[in-house]
């Protein structure tokens, strides 16, 4: 017994030139499904209704807030700068993007949270 006789006897061998086997498509088993009665995937995910993301609307509000307001001034006005080409060679806004984002996190964390269910 060689060894490759003794692994195939656990392995399956697949020829790359054996014809494929059809697999039935994904609507006639849909089809089939809604002919037997049962409710298919598209109606179930029809009924489920997903609550509105309120993270982005509390980030907003947070960052116009009096706490983070000069941040956010700050960080905009950096990013015109960059933009328009006034910065020094290499220069990015990423300091003042971590300080606008440090202190809308700490305002939206605790407003966030309490209205999680």
């Amino acid at each position: 017994m060689s060894v490759t006789s003794f692994f195939s006897s656990f392995l399956n061998t697949v020829h790359g030139d054996a014809p494929e086997e059809k697999q039935p498509d994904d609507k006639t088993i849909e089809e089939e499904v809604v002919e037997a009665g049962e409710p298919s995937k598209e109606s179930e995910e029809e009924e489920e209704v997903e609550a509105e993301d309120v993270h982005p609307i509390i980030m907003e509000e947070c960052k116009n807030s009096a706490a983070c307001a000069s941040l956010t001034r700050h960080f905009e006005h950096c990013q015109e700068k960059v933009q328009s080409g006034q910065g020094f060679k290499g220069e990015d806004c990423v300091e003042e993007l971590y300080s606008m984002m440090h202190c809308a996190d700490a305002c939206a964390a605790p407003k966030l949270f309490s209205k999680l269910k």
